[in-house]
């Protein structure tokens, strides 16, 4: 017996069934890229424009280098940061990595406070216990 017997004996098979099945695969493949790669880049990508386009003058920002500064001015593409007392430095718009939250830094530096304050009072207590 060969192989061309043996292929000439196997029963007929559609290959519709499994065209449709690679097709329904290819979408779903597809769908997954776009809810998990390219949807949330795009959502990402709005959200860093509108963050670039509402700069102002006073904001603290940090570059994507790691520079942080207070926004002097601000131009079409370009805005210049001041590092510094005397120092200002003209970077790319989209060279901004993030604006920092004054409001945050405030209220980080008093949760920050508040907790060292826990903690003294902690140790008093401590100290106190251990003398009696």
């Amino acid at each position: 017996m060969s192989i061309l017997s043996l292929l000439q004996a196997a029963p007929n098979t559609s290959t519709t069934g499994s065209f449709g099945s690679l097709i329904v695969t290819v979408v779903l493949m597809i769908g997954i890229f776009y809810f998990f790669l390219i949807r949330p880049q795009n959502k990402k990508q709005k959200e860093m424009e509108k963050m670039l386009s509402a700069l102002k003058k006073g904001d603290k920002v940090v570059t994507i280098g790691g520079i942080h500064g207070v926004v002097s001015s601000t131009k079409e593409k370009t805005v210049i940061l001041k590092v510094d007392d005397n120092t200002k430095l003209e970077f790319s718009r989209s060279a901004i990595a993030s604006v920092v939250n004054p409001e945050a830094e405030k209220q980080g530096a008093g949760k920050a406070s508040k907790d060292a304050k826990a903690d003294g009072a902690e140790k008093k207590s401590e100290n106190k216990t251990e003398n009696k």
